[in-house]
C-alpha cells in the first residue's frame, strides 16, 4: 500500500519498531508525572511549571544544538541520547521506589531529560533522511513516524491510566525504563550510511548565525516557524490543562484524565494518517492555515462543553488539527531546506514548538489559576482563530506580490 511505502526500507522499519515500544513507555511516564505533580500540589501552576522546566532546554539550546548536529554524524548521536534517556528513566524509577519524590526532584530530573531530549529530537529528525533511500518517500516517513508517535500517545495513556489507578506511579516509570531496551537494540541493528553526508564547518556560534541568516533569506520557511511560535505560546499549551479539565470541569479521576489523553492521541493519530495519504504537490502552507483555524474553533467548543463525551470529541479535534499543522510545517521544512542547513532549520522549528511551549504552559497555567479554566480556554480558542486569519492575510499578500513581480 502506498500509505506504508516508506516501511519498505529496513532501517526505517527498525526505527518504527523501536520507537513504537519506547514511546508507549514514554507516554505512560508522562501521564504518571502529570498526575503525580497535580496530586502532590493540587496546583495548575505547578503542573505547568514542571512541564516548563522539562522543555526549557529546547528553547535555550535548540539553535546551538542544530549547528552541533549539522557538524556530526546523526546515528551515533541518537544512540547516545537513547542510552542517556534510559539512565534518566532509571533514576526517576529509583526516586519513586525510595519514596523521595518531590516537585523539586521531579523538576531536576525533568531538566536532565529536557537537555538530553533536545539533542535526541534534532538528531532523530535529521537522521530520518538517511533511513529512507528515496527523498520522495521522506514526507511519507515523517507522517508514519508521527502516526507511531500518536498511536503510542493514544494507547500509552489508556494503559497508563489503568496501571496508575491500580498499581501507582512506580510501575509506569519502571515500564518506561525497560522500554528503552528494544529501541537501543533496533538502533544497533541498523546499517546507516552517512559517509557522503556533507557536514558544516566552523564553530557552533558561527553555525547558529549562518542558520539565522538562511532563515532570513527563506521567508517561506521562517513564516511557518513564526506560526509555530505563536501556536506553541497560546494554543498548544491546552494539553497541560488536561489533568485540571478532567478533575475540575468533569469531576474525574486518573482514568478520566487518561481518556482525555487517549482522545488527544486518537485525534493526532488520525491526523498523522491523513498526512501519510497526502499526494506530492499538496499546498502545505494552506493546510497549516486551515489546521490553525480548526484548533481555535475546537478549543472554543471545549470551553463551552458540559458533557464529557462531547469534550472528548473536541479534544480529539484539537489534536487532529494540531498534528496536521505541526506535521505540515515539519514536512515542509525537511523537504524545502538546503541539506547543509537542514538541522539548523529544524532546530528553529523545535525551538518554536518544544521551546516556546513551556513558556506557554507557564503562562496559561498562571492565567487558568487567576481567571478559571473555561475563561482561559475561550481566550486560547479565540486567539487561535486570530493566528489563522493573520497567516491567511500573509499568504494572500505574498501571492499578490509574486503576481505583481510577474
Amino acid at each position: 500500500m502506498q500509505i506504508f511505502r516508506s516501511l519498505h526500507y529496513r532501517n526505517f522499519r527498525l526505527h518504527v519498531i523501536g520507537q513504537a515500544i519506547s514511546l508507549m513507555g514514554t507516554w505512560m511516564q508522562r501521564i504518571a508525572i502529570s498526575w503525580l505533580v497535580y496530586e502532590l500540589t493540587g496546583s495548575v501552576f505547578w503542573l505547568g511549571f514542571v512541564q516548563f522546566i522539562s522543555l526549557l532546554p529546547s528553547l535555550v539550546l535548540s539553535p546551538f544544538i542544530g549547528s552541533f548536529v549539522d557538524k556530526h554524524k546523526k546515528y551515533k548521536l541518537v544512540l547516545l541520547t537513547q542510552i542517556g534517556l534510559m539512565i534518566q528513566a532509571g533514576m526517576l524509577t529509583l526516586l519513586v521506589y525510595l519514596k523521595l519524590e518531590t516537585v523539586l526532584w521531579l523538576s531536576v530530573l525533568g531538566l536532565i531529560q529536557g537537555v538530553i531530549n533536545s539533542f535526541d529530537v534534532l538528531g532523530r529528525q535529521s537522521l530520518m533522511m538517511y533511513l529512507v533511500g528515496d527523498r520522495k518517500d521522506l514526507p511519507n516517513a515523517i507522517a508514519l513516524n508521527s502516526t507511531i508517535f500518536n498511536a503510542a500517545r493514544m494507547l500509552g495513556p489508556a494503559i497508563g491510566g489503568i496501571l496508575l489507578s491500580t498499581y501507582g506511579e512506580l510501575v509506569c516509570f519502571a515500564l518506561n525504563f525497560i522500554s528503552f531496551v528494544p529501541v537501543i537494540i533496533t538502533l544497533l541493528m541498523m546499517k546507516v550510511d552517512e559517509t557522503k553526508v556533507q557536514l558544516s564547518k566552523g564553530s557552533n556560534w558561527e553555525g547558529l548565525v549562518e542558520g539565522f541568516r538562511y532563515l532570513k533569506r527563506s521567508p517561506h520557511i521562517s513564516s511557518l516557524i513564526i506560526i509555530m511560535t505563536f501556536s506553541s505560546l497560546i494554543v498548544i499549551p491546552y494539553t497541560s490543562l488536561l489533568p485540571a479539565i478532567a478533575k475540575e470541569m468533569f469531576h474525574g479521576d486518573e482514568r478520566i484524565f487518561s481518556w482525555f489523553e487517549s482522545a488527544a492521541g486518537l485525534g493526532a493519530m488520525i491526523g498523522a494518517f491523513n498526512m501519510a495519504r497526502l499526494k506530492s504537490g499538496t499546498n502545505l502552507r494552506y493546510q497549516v492555515m486551515g489546521a490553525a483555524a480548526l484548533m481555535g474553533l475546537a478549543l472554543l467548543f471545549l470551553a463551552h462543553s458540559t458533557m464529557l463525551q462531547m469534550a472528548l470529541v473536541y479534544v480529539m479535534l484539537v489534536s487532529f488539527a494540531m498534528m496536521m499543522q505541526n506535521s505540515s510545517i515539519n514536512t515542509y521544512i525537511q523537504t524545502h531546506a538546503i541539506p547543509i542547513y537542514r538541522a539548523r532549520a529544524i532546530s528553529y522549528y523545535v525551538m518554536a514548538f518544544q521551546g516556546i511551549f513551556p513558556i506557554g504552559t507557564l503562562m496559561i497555567g498562571s492565567l487558568a489559576s487567576y481567571c478559571g479554566l473555561r475563561t482561559t480556554l475561550y481566550l486560547m480558542g479565540g486567539l487561535g482563530i486570530v493566528i489563522a486569519l493573520l497567516y491567511y492575510t500573509y499568504l494572500r499578500m505574498h501571492i499578490h506580490k509574486r503576481l505583481f513581480k510577474l
